[in-house]
């Protein structure tokens, strides 16, 4: 079993400057597990695959990652309503998930089942899905620093939390965004850098900083001590 806690895929969905998205990190688990049976000594004739994305450049993938081991690879759609280890296997996930979130232990300060002065248990979430209320009133209660936003239960890569960061959460803007837009700003920027080194280059304005930073006498690290 490879289990992708939603911690994992919000620092993988939101990595900069090159996100790793939610397929590739569903293929290379899946690569994980066919290689860990491979690895404990078993011979794997046939891998039956329910479909991340496009079945036939799933299947190149598996096909290419896995060649010379003699395994044929069956992708397709639904292949869990087709085929009876892909049947099996969609149970073992779907139960696996529901143990790990009845047995959560809450990291974070202010979540437990005994905190919550909204009402409504914590681990009262319903299906997870955006269209059902029990998830939406839960998504709403459970936002409760304005800053963190929520728990590392939630993935935070997820159209709902995004937006509800975006609504409820506080604003930051981070100060080296505008170097890095697209259109050619790195290389204006290393001409600018080229031409403040030579000595005829516009000099830069101190950046202002954001009033939430100063406001609480937040400063950049220069430099990490290690006692």
């Amino acid at each position: 079993l490879r289990v992708l806690h939603a911690s994992e895929i919000s620092r993988n969905m939101l990595r900069y400057p090159q996100p790793y998205n939610l397929n590739a990190m569903s293929h290379d688990a899946a690569m994980e597990m066919i290689q860990s049976v491979l690895d404990a000594g078993v011979k794997i004739d046939t891998c039956y695959v329910d479909t991340v994305g496009i079945p036939e450049s799933y299947r190149s993938k598996l096909d290419r990652a896995f060649e010379g081991k003699g395994i044929n690879f069956v992708v397709e759609k639904k292949a869990d309503s087709k085929y009876l280890p892909c049947s099996a296997a969609s149970v073992v996930a779907k139960v696996s998930r529901d143990a790990i979130l009845d047995n959560w232990k809450w990291t974070e300060r202010n979540y437990s089942e005994n905190n919550n002065d909204e009402g409504g248990g914590m681990t009262d979430f319903g299906s997870g899905y955006p269209s059902d209320p029990k998830c939406q009133e839960w998504m709403k209660r459970s936002l409760k620093d304005p800053v963190f936003c929520f728990p590392d239960l939630v993935r935070f890569s997820w159209g709902p939390a995004k937006q509800a960061v975006k609504d409820r959460g506080v604003p930051v803007e981070w100060q080296d965004d505008d170097d890095e837009e697209e259109g050619g700003q790195e290389k204006k920027r290393m001409r600018e850098q080229l031409k403040s080194f030579l000595g005829n280059g516009p000099k830069k304005k101190k950046t202002k900083r954001l009033g939430y930073f100063e406001q609480r006498k937040l400063k950049r690290v220069t430099r990490v001590i290690q006692s």
